[in-house]
């Protein structure tokens, strides 16, 4: 099986060298090993040295040639409020709960959970449901989006693999 063992990023490489490309979600764009098929069908392994978050426009490289990536189209929650003090204070409540969010010039955009929703809502937030790429903001310590976050409990911490909402309210510990 060919393998690609190399990311390069969006602007590092000419996207008209690439031999395939492939449309992955978000939570399939972080990956280290698996075995992948481009949008023709043709499979490959992605054999990486670390988890690796790969964004819209990178390519993976290998004896499998490049590969573009493309981040696909899935259902997310779009806000929006009555102005930037009313988004901004939204915005807050959202990554106080550690939810990974991409932030526009106009817009918030998030994973749906009914409980975020009821949320939002609540501090006078519009959501609409909608369907597109997500590409949420890398966090303040680092470059690209990890699926994993990690908090304490009063006197027992814990990590996940994934975003969620707790649906209760705790302390975070960093």
């Amino acid at each position: 099986m060919q393998r690609a063992t190399n990311v390069l990023r969006r602007g590092a490489f000419d996207p008209a060298e690439a031999t395939a490309m492939i449309t992955l979600d978000r939570e399939q764009r972080y990956r280290r090993r698996v075995v992948l098929a481009t949008d023709a069908g043709a499979e490959f392994l992605l054999d990486l040295p670390e988890a690796t978050y790969l964004a819209e426009g990178d390519a993976v490289q290998g004896d499998a040639g490049l590969i573009i990536i493309k981040a696909a189209a899935e259902p997310l929650l779009e806000i929006h409020a009555h102005g930037p003090r009313a988004l901004a204070r939204i915005a807050w409540h959202i990554g106080n709960r550690h939810i990974a969010a991409e932030v526009t010039d106009s817009a918030i955009y998030i994973q749906p959970d009914h409980v975020l929703e009821e949320m939002i809502r609540g501090l006078g937030g519009h959501v609409h449901h909608v369907s597109r790429p997500f590409e949420p903001e890398g966090g303040a310590y680092g470059g690209h989006t990890s699926l994993q976050h990690g908090h304490s409990h009063g006197g027992h911490s814990h990590s996940h693999e994934h975003d969620h909402d707790h649906g209760h309210g705790h302390h975070h510990d960093h």
